[in-house]
């Protein structure tokens, strides 16, 4: 079976953080695919999610065909992830919990080093690194949606996600093993999870590469109703399985750099039902469902009035970073129910309801299961 090899990661920050999408692709390889031996579909789920994640340091292509445009005057990447287009980003990891990730902005870079005691995340732009702690008991438990949302960027690269993935959709999905593939120089089997017909989604089925040898996943596909064509890719375009410098998952701020601590979060509160309201959603998501139709509820921060502000000369607002609320009046349509009012943003892999009062909902999902996610005010 001839196609590109590809894989999905979500990324942070703005509307697009709220989505948790954003995708990595990489060339078709020339090579024919490999002969494997045969595997069970549930064989090859349980040891994806079982084996020991290798050492690895990889350069991962990004490829977003989400059909939003992207907008002038947001700066910083958010733009370009919120728009059609591609990326590169690097990720390493040491196979006992370090890892680290760097995303070229448009003036610099992001970088951020999970060394298992604490978070970093490091702007060169801005000069700016934010520290947070890691509990004591820290796992791989915070809020996320079927693509991975919420998830931190230190854990994008392609197994942590797909991982998460699996795990998320596999009791919810028609599971089965279709060919072989060949990614970054690694024969690979194909899994495809297909969503059960009582769930409510957009998405038609994920595809993920596992590694033959290590079971590492290494490249998810994301396709739609109504369409053959993928509307996330990503994928290894580079993949090194020796072990990284451990100098590497070790960060001290250069010299000059303004160090901020991050606010300590409250246990993510989850909730098992469809319908209703979460009734403690703060800024940190809420769980509303499962599986495919998982919708993910959060008041966003609150923000400055700005709407008089000076605009610099590359459009942006003296400065400042986008409201999320006048990012959704550009890029969704108004809409109204029992619930209140708002704008819906959607995409080929789901939607985001943000709500006049500062509720937002997100999920691969019509519009009709984010408006019963947020409920009646």
């Amino acid at each position: 079976m001839k196609r590109r090899n590809v894989v999905v990661a979500a990324s942070a920050g703005g509307l697009a953080g709220l989505l948790g999408l954003t995708a990595l692709s990489l060339p078709a390889g020339a090579d024919e695919d490999p002969q494997l031996p045969p595997v069970a579909p549930e064989a090859l789920v349980e040891s994806v999610l079982t084996s020991t994640p290798p050492a690895l340091t990889g350069t991962v292509r990004v490829d977003n065909a989400l059909g939003l445009p992207a907008l002038p005057g947001v700066d910083g990447g958010a733009g370009s992830m919120l728009g059609d287009g591609t990326s590169t980003l690097r990720v390493w990891n040491d196979g006992q919990g370090h890892k680290r990730a760097a995303l070229p902005s448009s003036s610099g870079e992001v970088t951020v080093v999970d060394d298992g005691t604490a978070l970093w995340k490091w702007d060169s732009e801005s000069r700016t690194a934010t520290r947070a702690t890691k509990p004591a008991n820290a796992g791989d438990e915070d809020v996320r949606g079927p693509l991975g949302h919420g998830r931190g960027a230190a854990d994008q690269d392609p197994a942590a996600l797909s991982r998460s993935i699996v795990e998320q959709l596999r009791q919810t999905s028609d599971v089965a093993v279709d060919g072989t593939a060949t990614v970054a120089g690694r024969d690979a089997y194909e899994l495809v999870l297909t969503p059960k017909p009582t769930e409510r989604t957009v998405l038609r089925e994920v595809r993920l590469a596992v590694d033959a040898e290590t079971r590492s996943p290494l490249e998810v596909t994301v396709l739609t109703n109504g369409s053959d064509e993928p509307a996330l890719r990503a994928g290894f375009s580079e993949l090194d399985l020796s072990q990284p410098d451990p100098a590497m998952f070790r960060f001290t701020p250069p010299a000059g750099t303004k160090v901020e601590e991050a606010p300590a979060g409250d246990r993510h509160h989850r909730e098992g039902r469809p319908e209703g309201r979460p009734e403690h959603a703060g800024q940190h998501p809420t769980v509303v469902g499962d599986g495919w139709d998982t919708v993910l509820v959060a008041h966003l921060p609150q923000q400055p009035e700005r709407a008089e502000s000076p605009r610099g000369e590359d459009g942006q607002r003296g400065g400042e970073r986008a409201n999320p609320q006048a990012l959704a009046q550009q890029l969704g349509k108004p809409v109204s129910g029992p619930w209140g009012d708002g704008w819906l943003i959607s995409t080929k892999v789901g939607s985001a309801l943000v709500t006049s009062d500062g509720r937002v909902a997100a999920g691969a999902v019509p519009e009709q299961v984010l408006t019963t996610a947020v409920g009646t005010p």
